[in-house]
């Protein structure tokens, strides 16, 4: 069971959504917090609201100096937790060049880039906690997902590249997938989502996860195994599956 009251926890991509409800849970675990997202004033009327007096760091993951001032000015810590994402749902027919790029500078990218200011310091310690965030949608590629599909698949593997290596070094890495959670960027899915969960809803299983140890945690878990499973079916199925359909 990983203790989390009293430790320090930089949560990246905290003004809102789901990186919001994991804080404010943290929160109330009574963990130290250092909030970080582009918005100072979205992180100052958060953090006004959360008990424990937050520290407060704005930061672009997509700017990789502001990401080594951010880290320098952040200083040791105990856990960090990257929540950090943008998304646009896209085809590959209707590429967006700007958005596309954006997915992935945002959602993987930025994660090494915060990942490679903290890293290497919890691994000469000896001790640290490190959760990224996947996404049920990174198991198998799908339709209109350009972008968003293939940044989470890459934090998948890059969460399972860094278990392995850290593996008895004292930093416990930990991956959480969700399903459909309802957000500001959700709201742009102009399709049915299924097992949609309100974002305190995500965080409090995020949490449990973080408590309770083990790598990896698939929710909602019914839901989960269509995409588990996917991996499972050859290439031909899959796609005649969940292809895009044309008349």
């Amino acid at each position: 069971m990983t203790e989390l009251k009293g430790r320090r926890y930089w949560v990246v991509g905290a003004s809102e959504g789901l990186g919001l409800a994991v804080a404010e849970a943290l929160a109330g675990e009574g963990a130290r917090l250092v909030l970080s997202a582009r918005s100072q004033e979205r992180l100052d009327r958060v953090a006004a609201g959360m008990p424990g007096a937050p520290e407060i760091v704005p930061l672009d993951v997509a700017d990789a100096a502001a990401v080594r001032r951010a880290a320098a000015e952040v200083g040791e810590i105990d856990g960090l937790v990257f929540v950090a994402g943008v998304y646009w749902p896209m085809a590959a027919a209707e590429w967006d060049a700007q958005q596309a790029e954006a997915m992935a500078d945002v959602n993987f990218c930025g994660a090494v880039r915060v990942l490679g200011q903290v890293v290497p310091a919890m691994a000469k310690r000896g001790r640290g906690h490190v959760v990224l965030t996947g996404s049920l949608t990174g198991y198998r590629g799908l339709p209109g997902s350009i972008g968003y599909t293939a940044s989470k698949a890459g934090i998948m593997s890059l969460a399972e590249c860094m278990a392995c290596d850290l593996a008895g070094s004292g930093v416990k890495v930990q991956l959480v997938n969700p399903g459909f959670i309802r957000t500001r960027l959700t709201d742009r899915n102009k399709f049915a989502m299924p097992f949609i969960m309100e974002p305190e809803q995500a965080a409090a299983i995020v949490l449990r996860h973080m408590k309770r140890g083990g790598f990896r945690r698939d929710f909602p878990r019914g839901f989960s195994l269509v995409f588990r499973l996917g991996r499972a079916l050859p290439d031909a199925l899959w796609t005649r599956l969940f292809g895009a359909r044309r008349s």
